[in-house]
């Protein structure tokens, strides 16, 4: 498989969703879905004996609880990104899977354009939720962080710079042009930001920017 084909893993217990997600992926070229699970057990076999790009999952299927399950992919396997497909639009659903820092989160009812533009941005290193849902999120999220203490990032002035544009969804590439760096020295900084902050993954890092009034 060429090395820029994305292996894409579909995990649900509705074979038709899954057979219908597959169908329309058929029309990208440039990621390829490898495999299906129909519950959660399956999904973690299936991460243990596969490279995988992106996973995308129902929350709610047979075996292990939903948010149980998203958990224990991030905190052992924070590398490959979750993009969730649901039917339910429960604000405090959808935000305890971005605190769970889940990438990505869209409606069942949605149409093929915010699938693909999910795919598309998670795969850049981007965060996705429709919209409407992220601006509910993240004014949740700021409030909620007005009832704790903030904390001292010891960033630099130069890393809450290119951390900014880390949560504003630049690329390396855009925040070198931006600040006139080269890429390899944002890099450094995006691997010192992450060290520092103790995050791993983007959503993880959206938190801590918003918790410490960077964003």
């Amino acid at each position: 498989m060429p090395n820029n084909i994305k292996k894409i893993w579909i995990a649900d217990d509705h074979q038709l969703v899954i057979d219908g997600i597959k169908l329309l992926l058929q029309q990208k070229n440039n990621i390829k879905v490898i495999g299906e699970s129909n519950n959660g057990n399956d999904l973690l076999q299936a991460i243990k004996e596969n490279a995988i790009d992106l996973i995308i999952s129902d929350l709610k299927m047979p075996g292990i609880n939903g948010f149980t399950l998203m958990a224990i992919i991030k905190e052992n396997y924070p590398e490959i990104p979750l993009l969730v497909i649901s039917m339910s639009d429960e604000l405090e659903m959808i935000f305890k899977l971005f605190q769970t820092e889940v990438e990505g989160y869209i409606l069942k009812n949605s149409g093929k354009e915010e699938l693909f533009n999910a795919i598309d941005n998670i795969l850049e290193g981007k965060v996705h939720y429709e919209k409407k849902l992220m601006q509910q999120i993240l004014e949740k999220q700021r409030v909620k962080t007005n009832q704790t203490e903030i904390k001292n990032t010891n960033l630099s002035s130069r890393e809450i710079e290119v951390l900014k544009l880390i949560v504003n969804e630049k690329t390396s590439k855009e925040i070198a042009e931006l600040l006139f760096i080269g890429k390899q020295t944002v890099d450094f900084h995006r691997q010192n930001i992450y060290e520092k902050t103790g995050t791993k993954t983007l959503a993880g890092l959206i938190k801590f920017a918003i918790n410490n009034q960077i964003a």
